[in-house]
């Protein structure tokens, strides 16, 4: 079955630097597009970062650019996300997850168009 397993998250100083990574398992990760996104409590889901299955035509959210890279190794099965600059407006769960069709970039900005999620992992920002 589809499996997404994301690490990397922690408590960080206003700042600081963190890379998250999620690791794919259950299907050919190679053909599908890959995002980023982040909920905070009390909150919605929010898009942060999106990258085709080729690794190609990233894209972020406003309040990331610059800051945020999103990444990804087809051989290794794990999209990356690099977080620098972080800011305690940046602490969230972030979760990665899968788009449902193979080989469909699209908008990455609607969850909707997502159809498996990781569990997420906590990042926490302090000032």
């Amino acid at each position: 079955q589809v499996q997404l397993v994301e690490s990397g998250g922690g408590l960080v100083q206003a700042g600081g630097s963190l890379r998250l990574s999620c690791a794919a398992s259950g299907f050919s990760f190679s053909m599908y597009t890959m995002g980023w996104f982040r909920q905070a409590p009390g909150t919605e889901r929010e898009f942060v970062a999106g990258v085709n299955w080729s690794g190609g035509y990233p894209d972020y959210a406003d309040c990331v650019k610059g800051r945020f890279t999103i990444s990804r190794d087809n051989a290794k099965n794990t999209v990356y996300l690099q977080m620098n600059t972080l800011k305690p407006e940046d602490t969230a769960v972030y979760l990665c997850a899968r788009k449902a069709r193979a080989y469909y970039g699209g908008t990455y900005t609607r969850a909707l168009d997502y159809t498996y999620w990781g569990q997420g992992t906590q990042v926490t920002v302090s000032s």
